[in-house]
């Protein structure tokens, strides 16, 4: 029946390419019987299905046979890609309250956590030894990139600012000293709570009182109700920004770099 169609196709006018070209077949799907072309759209859409994983994880790989041997030169690609050399697109893990956390199946049936937007973490406060829960405020700076800073994503050794409320609530009960008054001319008077404790409670918090230090720069930055706090989880991988309150050296250099970068924006 094909053959008495092609003919009479022939016949009429119209070649035996054109005549293939409309029943959908090409040299190959001739071979094996009749296919979809694969220029048709049923065609393209058997190939976006097929090839759908190869091309999300097949673009970003971890391999070292495409880069060049630590003399210069250049490597013969030997064999193919690996699964497990596969790497995925980064979370650019955005600081938002519209929290949201992937569930991401990995290697080995385990699975990684996706943070795409987050507003809070537990930081830790090094020299008090003490960890709370608070907000996220904004993202200051990145050794990386500033365009990370302008785009306000979290990445791990962010500087960022966080609530200093749940500090200065601890302190205060811990050490029986308001913290973060705004200063009042040369200096800011250590006020202690007007609150009735036992002897025994009186007597602790004293003695905590005599080893008490508290940075300046620290005590500044309580008095404007934010802290300066360096990211130490990864949000891309595990779900969560958690990290450190700065003090001391490690402060010191932030402010130098926070503020050299000001004065460029300025200039």
């Amino acid at each position: 029946m094909g053959a008495c169609l092609a003919m009479a196709c022939i016949v009429r006018g119209r070649g035996k390419a054109r005549v293939r070209r409309e029943r959908g077949e090409t040299n190959r799907t001739r071979a094996r019987g009749r296919g979809t072309h694969p220029r048709t759209n049923e065609g393209r859409k058997d190939q976006v299905a097929q090839g759908e994983k190869e091309t999300l994880v097949g673009r970003i790989s971890r391999d070292k046979l495409h880069k060049r041997r630590s003399t210069g030169g250049k490597q013969n690609k030997w064999r193919k890609k690996r699964k497990y050399e596969l790497g995925r697109t980064p979370a650019m893990t955005k600081l938002s309250s519209n929290v949201t956390v992937r569930r991401l199946r990995v290697r080995g049936g385990n699975y990684k956590f996706r943070a795409l937007r987050l507003d809070a973490g537990n930081f830790s406060w090094p020299t008090e030894a003490v960890t709370r829960k608070t907000r996220v405020l904004n993202v200051v700076y990145n050794a990386s990139n500033n365009e990370l800073v302008r785009t306000q994503t979290l990445v791990k050794n962010c500087v960022v600012e966080i609530d200093a409320a749940p500090f200065r609530q601890w302190y205060e009960a811990h050490y029986g000293v308001a913290v973060g008054l705004k200063k009042r001319g040369a200096a800011a008077e250590e006020t202690k709570e007007d609150t009735k404790r036992s002897n025994h409670a009186q007597r602790k918090i004293e003695a905590r009182q005599a080893k008490r230090h508290l940075d300046p720069a620290l005590e500044d930055q309580f008095a404007t109700g934010r802290l300066y706090a360096c990211v130490a989880s990864r949000p891309g991988q595990c779900g969560r920004c958690d990290g450190y309150i700065l003090e001391g050296k490690e402060l010191e250099f932030y402010l130098k770099k926070m503020q050299k970068k000001k004065g460029k924006s300025t200039a």
